[in-house]
């Protein structure tokens, strides 16, 4: 069993427009300094009820893909229980069902395993909370 744990708080900034956030290289300046050249596992948590993470391409369209897709599952009307907030908010309290808040990503030689178009990135798609928090823990 590993005895190096290591944890770092990012906080992000969102703003009032739905986001998907890439946090790729804020991961990788973490492993720099956590990893250390070390294999191990990088977990990434979002401890929002309304926001989660996501191993998607950004820049080429898939980003916003994403969040038309989510408009589509999830419309954001009136058809929602949980009712405070921008109207349609109760969706953003579903979306952590199809988005999870965390990802568990490998890390070789202290560097983040991803696919040749792969990032790593926060979804929220929460107006009323531009503010959130992002857990980097690296266990190695």
């Amino acid at each position: 069993m590993s005895d190096v744990f290591t944890t770092r708080i990012l906080n992000v900034t969102t703003g009032s427009d739905e986001t998907v956030a890439d946090l790729t290289q804020e991961c990788e300046r973490f492993l720099e300094q956590a990893a250390r050249g070390r294999d191990g596992l990088l977990n990434v948590f979002v401890p929002h009820a309304t926001a989660g993470i996501a191993i998607l391409e950004t820049g080429a369209g898939s980003d916003s893909d994403l969040l038309a897709a989510l408009h589509h599952l999830l419309p954001a009307d009136d058809r929602w229980q949980h009712r405070h907030g921008t109207p349609g908010h109760g969706r953003d309290h579903v979306l952590p069902a199809l988005v999870p808040p965390h990802a568990t990503l490998p890390v070789i030689g202290g560097r983040l395993e991803l696919g040749t178009w792969q990032s790593v990135c926060l979804v929220d798609t929460n107006k009323d909370n531009p503010d959130r928090q992002v857990r980097l823990s690296f266990l190695g």
